[in-house]
């Protein structure tokens, strides 16, 4: 790695890491209900403001991936009651809550502020961890893909949810402070400050893209050298 380049990266969080693993982006329930002023989670009386905030370098983040060739996984939620695990609809009935969630076919479910491109891939689940779909870890498999760097909403719910099976599962993990919020600041700042100390990464999204950059710029230039000594 060129000298000036390795000085302005000196203290990247991700940087070796996304230098030595393959990594995908994995956006997480930007759905109209979890982010809009009149989507589900506002009418529960929380605030889902800090979710549409985001949406700016959000789709910056997005866009950096697609240009340096980074796979974006999108994840999205379809909590009808007939999908959702039992243990999820108890809770729901407890708390009082009539109001359906991400129903496919209504606006609710539909993506808020960013959306898949053509060809990108997604996922359904109907509890908070990704990893319920048993389609997503058969991709991330397939594709040898070893680190999950998170962005979406909320933090402290379906984001947490997904890191933590996936660090169990074995897969790295880095989260885009930047890109990920919650309802709850709070229970948001309790979720970034758990996976600092216990289960991977958190930086700003600009981090992530300077890391991805580097990484491939590193490994361009391997494979310039192994081709030239041939």
């Amino acid at each position: 790695m060129d000298a000036k380049v390795r000085d302005r990266l000196s203290g990247n969080p991700v940087l070796g890491l996304l230098s030595e693993t393959r990594a995908a982006l994995a956006v997480v329930d930007m759905q109209v209900d979890f982010c809009a002023a009149d989507g589900f989670v506002a009418g529960l009386g929380l605030d889902p403001a800090p979710c549409r905030a985001i949406v700016p370098a959000l789709q910056d983040l997005i866009d950096g991936a697609r240009a340096g060739g980074m796979p974006v996984l999108w994840i999205y939620a379809n909590y009808d009651d007939a999908l959702v695990p039992p243990t999820f609809l108890r809770r729901k009935r407890e708390a009082g809550i009539e109001r359906s969630c991400c129903i496919p076919g209504t606006q609710g479910y539909r993506p808020f502020g960013v959306e898949p491109a053509d060809g990108e891939p997604q996922f359904v689940k109907h509890s908070y961890s990704a990893f319920t779909n048993p389609d997503f870890e058969a991709h991330l498999r397939s594709r040898g893909i070893e680190t999950l760097i998170f962005a979406g909403v909320q933090t402290n719910v379906c984001v947490e949810a997904t890191l933590r099976e996936a660090y169990n599962r074995g897969f790295h993990v880095a989260v885009a402070e930047d890109c990920v919020a919650s309802h709850t600041p709070a229970l948001h700042e309790a979720t970034l400050q758990n996976v600092r100390a216990l289960l991977g990464k958190v930086c700003p999204a600009s981090d992530i893209q300077a890391a991805f950059r580097a990484g491939k710029r590193q490994t361009a230039s391997a494979t310039e050298n192994r081709n030239g000594a041939r």
